[in-house]
């Protein structure tokens, strides 16, 4: 179950519970090695949502590296052998990077193929000290929302170089990020061809926008949804969905409304503000309420546009808000079920 859910500044708790579906830290924690190989028949594909697309060049690091953490702290990393990413957006990047091989555990949001033996280093969605350090990590990567506080102080006063990450939260910070972790793991050149290559293949997506969405922009509101725990939330201004949203040649509802914070408790009166065209939903937020007859039943949402034309968008949760080298997969998706059809 997850943790207790606040509006003000649930931004977080959202991009935690949307990678998991709001499962256990024991939800495909099994296997027990610390270096995992995709199996040999399970090519690696930039189309498939279930895998990240690692570089074909494996990368040689070069350290020792210091960088300035986010949380102002200067850190010195001397070896990447055993890495410990702690978010699922950090593990992907890892990967892709061309450094799969080098990552002996994962946090629970790190739901692609590769990563799912890793033993799991989070306790539903707090970090582990004990976990962590029991794997000898030569380096461990956290967000500034990655916590508690404690255990990233635990890891720390254990002599392990930790460095402290911004989230994405915008197309603008996908290229950054990814500078970011491949300078922390000395990696750069591989940093500059993967944020080569990202940005190339968003570009090319953006490109495929059929004309007439130019000029008849959809309005679409982003519904967080959590049947199991009643959560049920319409985003703002800072959910995280507004940059994929106007990429994708959409306007973000929520936004538009008004709706400047993250995330709002949703009413029948925020929904008829918005007045969505579309509802942009997670794939396991909407399995979580029984499909589309059940998110018609969310107060609201039945005498809205989309509503009425049942115009349902579902991406999977373990892409949308990541910010990162899979990206474009979002955006294609974005595009495809907003404007399919048109010229």
């Amino acid at each position: 179950m997850p943790r207790s859910f606040r509006i003000a500044g649930a931004w977080t708790a959202v991009l935690a519970l949307a990678l998991t579906g709001c499962g256990s830290a024991s939800d495909g924690g099994g296997g027990t090695s610390p270096k995992t190989k995709a199996a040999a028949s399970a090519p690696d594909r930039a189309d498939r949502p279930d895998r990240v697309e690692p570089l074909k060049s494996r990368p040689e690091p070069v350290l020792p590296a210091t960088v300035t953490s986010a949380d102002g702290k200067k850190v010195t990393v001397k070896d990447t052998s055993r890495i410990v990413p702690l978010t699922g957006s950090l593990n992907e990047i890892v990967f892709t990077l061309g450094l799969g091989e080098n990552v002996v555990a994962r946090d629970i949001t790190a739901t692609f193929e590769q990563a799912k033996k890793l033993p799991v280093v989070t306790r539903a969605h707090d970090v582990s000290a004990e976990s962590v350090l029991s794997l000898k990590p030569t380096v461990v990567l956290a967000d500034s929302t990655t916590g508690p506080a404690e255990a990233i102080g635990q890891i720390r006063d254990a002599g392990i170089p930790l460095v402290v990450f911004d989230p994405a939260k915008g197309l603008d910070d996908v290229g950054p990020r990814i500078d970011a972790v491949a300078e922390t793991l000395g990696v750069e050149k591989s940093g500059d061809a993967l944020k080569s290559r990202t940005q190339e293949r968003i570009a090319k997506v953006r490109k495929s926008i059929p004309a007439a969405a130019h000029s008849e922009k959809p309005r679409v509101a982003f519904l967080y949804l959590r049947g199991s725990a009643s959560v049920y939330l319409l985003g703002g201004r800072e959910s995280g969905a507004s940059s994929l949203l106007e990429a994708a040649g959409a306007v973000d509802a929520g936004k538009e409304s008004g709706l400047k914070k993250d995330f709002t408790a949703i009413t029948s009166e925020a929904l008829a503000k918005a007045a969505p065209d579309a509802i942009l939903v997670m794939s396991k937020g909407l399995a979580s309420v029984d499909g589309v007859d059940g998110l018609l039943k969310v107060p609201g949402v039945a005498e809205t546009p989309a509503g009425l034309d049942r115009r349902i968008v579902s991406v999977d949760d373990g892409v949308l808000l990541n910010y990162g080298p899979r990206t474009d997969q979002v955006l294609k998706s974005l595009v495809e079920q907003l404007h399919g059809g048109k010229k």
